[in-house]
C-alpha cells in the first residue's frame, strides 16, 4: 500500500514539474495572455488593393496583427477577402451572405449605404492618425456623407479615371488620343483591343462624359442614348473586365481600356510600353474609403485597424504598393517631421515606376480636364441604370451567341440539305 502511495506522489511531482516546464518554455517563447483568446477581423476591400508582402513589400495586415500582438496584447487575425466591384460588394453585403467589419467602397456606394442605414458612425476619439488626413477629404468636402457632425468613413485612397493605350500597337498621332472617342470610335482601327469597365456605374459614365452629359442628373432619355453608344461599341469591344485588365493590358493581348491611374503605374511597370490620358470631355473622379458595417461582428477592433491604416509609414507602404493616390497631407507631413524618412522612400519608389508618376497622382496631368463624382442616384435611377446594364450585357452576351448558334444551325441545314442533293444523284444513277 505504502509503495503505492510513494508511486502516485512521484507521478504527481514529475507531472508538476512537467506542466511547469511547458509554461516555463511557452514563456520564453513570447507568449502572453491575450494568446489565449484570438479575435478575428473580417476585411472586404478592392482586389489588388493593399501592400501584402509580395516581393519583400509590407504585409500591411501582417503588421497590424503584429501592433496588436505587441502593443496592446491582443492575439487578433485579419481575415482578408477582396471585390472586383462596388455592385459585387453590395450585393453580397445587403443580401446577408458574408457579415463583415470593414468595407472599402467607393463614395457613391458609401452614400447609398448610409442612406440605408448599413453604415455605422465612427467613434473619432480613437482616431488618432486622422490628423494626417488631408483637409480636402474632411468636413464639407465629404460629399458622400450627410453633414449632420456624424463621420462614417475615412479616406483610403483617391484618383481619377483614364484611358491606358499601348503605344506600340496605337498611333501616337491618333486623332483620338485625349478623348473618349478612342473608345467609342465605330470605325477605329483597333477593333477587338478595346476593352470595357464589368461595372454597370462606370461603363455607363464613360459614354455619359463623352456625350457630355451628367452622370448624376442625366434624364432617363440620355441614359438611354449612353446605352446606344454601348451597344454600338460592343461591336469593336474585345470584353468588359475588371482585374482581368491587368494581364490583358501587360501582355499586349488588348490596346486600350478606361481604368483607374492607379492601376495604369501598376501595368505600366511589367510594359512601358503603355501610356495614358485624362480625357478631355471630362472623368471621373473617385474617393475609396474605410467604413464599419452597423452588423459589424467587432466594431471596435474595426476602428483600431482604420486608424492603424491612416498612420503614415502603414498608408506610404500601401501606396507605394499599389500606386493609388494616398489621402494624407504630404505638406502636414514635411511639417510635422516624424515621417519625412517614410515620405521621401514613397516619392523615390514612384519616381522609378513612372517620371510622371506624381504628377498623374496628385500634379498638374488633369489640370484643365472637368471631372465628377459619382453620386448615389434615386431609386428610380437606379432600376433604370439596372435595367439598362442588364439589356447591354444580355444582348453582349448572349445575343452574340445565338448569332453564333444561328450561323452554325444555317450551316448544318445546308451541308445537310447538300448531303441529301448527292445522295439523290447517287441513288439516280444506280437506277439509270
Amino acid at each position: 500500500m505504502m509503495k503505492r502511495i510513494l508511486s502516485v506522489l512521484l507521478l504527481s511531482a514529475m507531472a508538476a514539474v512537467f506542466c511547469l516546464s511547458l509554461a516555463s518554455c511557452g514563456k520564453n517563447a513570447g507568449s502572453t495572455p491575450a494568446q489565449g483568446k484570438q479575435e478575428t477581423l473580417y476585411v472586404y476591400n478592392w482586389g489588388e488593393y493593399i501592400s501584402d508582402g509580395f516581393d519583400g513589400t509590407v504585409n500591411v495586415n501582417k503588421e497590424f496583427e503584429k501592433y496588436c500582438r505587441e502593443e496592446l496584447g491582443r492575439n487578433v487575425k485579419v481575415n482578408y477577402s477582396t471585390f472586383s466591384s462596388n455592385e459585387d460588394m453590395y450585393a453580397k453585403v445587403s443580401s446577408g451572405a458574408a457579415i463583415y467589419d470593414v468595407l472599402i467602397p467607393s463614395d457613391y456606394m458609401i452614400q447609398r449605404m448610409i442612406a440605408e442605414g448599413r453604415l455605422r458612425p465612427l467613434n473619432m476619439e480613437v482616431m488618432e492618425n486622422y490628423r494626417y488626413i488631408s483637409d480636402d477629404f474632411k468636413g464639407e468636402n465629404v460629399y458622400y456623407e450627410p453633414q449632420d457632425g456624424n463621420t462614417y468613413s475615412i479616406p483610403y485612397f483617391y484618383g481619377m479615371i483614364g484611358v491606358i493605350y499601348n503605344s506600340a500597337i496605337v498611333e501616337e498621332d491618333e486623332e483620338a488620343i485625349g478623348s473618349w472617342k478612342l473608345m467609342f470610335d465605330p470605325e477605329t482601327d483597333y477593333r477587338g483591343d478595346i476593352l470595357q469597365f464589368n461595372n454597370s456605374r462606370d461603363a455607363f459614365g464613360t459614354a455619359l462624359y463623352y456625350l457630355g452629359y451628367d452622370v448624376n442628373e442625366a434624364t432617363e432619355a440620355q441614359w438611354r442614348e449612353a446605352l446606344d453608344l454601348l451597344k454600338g461599341q460592343k461591336e469593336i469591344v474585345q470584353g468588359y473586365v475588371m482585374d482581368e485588365i491587368f494581364n490583358k493590358m501587360k501582355s499586349g493581348s488588348a490596346a486600350i481600356a478606361a481604368y483607374y491611374a492607379g492601376d495604369f503605374l501598376s501595368m505600366y511597370e511589367d510594359n512601358d510600353d503603355l501610356a495614358f490620358f485624362y480625357p478631355k470631355e471630362g472623368t471621373n473622379s473617385y474617393v475609396d474609403a474605410m467604413c464599419v458595417p452597423s452588423n459589424a461582428y467587432s466594431p471596435e477592433l474595426a476602428e483600431l485597424y482604420i486608424n492603424f491604416m491612416c498612420r503614415p509609414d502603414i498608408a506610404f507602404a500601401n501606396a507605394a504598393y499599389t500606386y493609388y493616390a494616398s489621402p494624407l497631407d504630404l505638406d502636414y507631413i514635411e511639417t510635422d517631421g516624424e515621417y519625412l524618412e517614410e515620405l521621401a522612400e514613397y516619392r523615390a519608389v514612384m519616381e522609378e515606376v513612372h517620371e510622371d508618376a506624381m504628377e498623374i497622382l496628385y500634379g498638374d496631368m488633369a489640370s484643365g480636364v472637368p471631372s465628377s463624382a459619382y453620386l448615389n442616384l434615386s431609386d428610380e435611377r437606379l432600376t433604370l441604370l439596372n435595367d439598362l446594364w442588364e439589356e447591354l450585357k444580355v444582348e453582349s452576351s448572349i445575343g452574340r451567341g445565338i448569332y453564333i448558334l444561328c450561323g452554325i444551325i444555317l450551316a448544318a441545314l445546308i451541308a445537310l440539305a447538300v448531303y441529301h442533293i448527292v445522295r439523290r444523284r447517287r441513288w439516280a444513277k444506280l437506277y439509270d
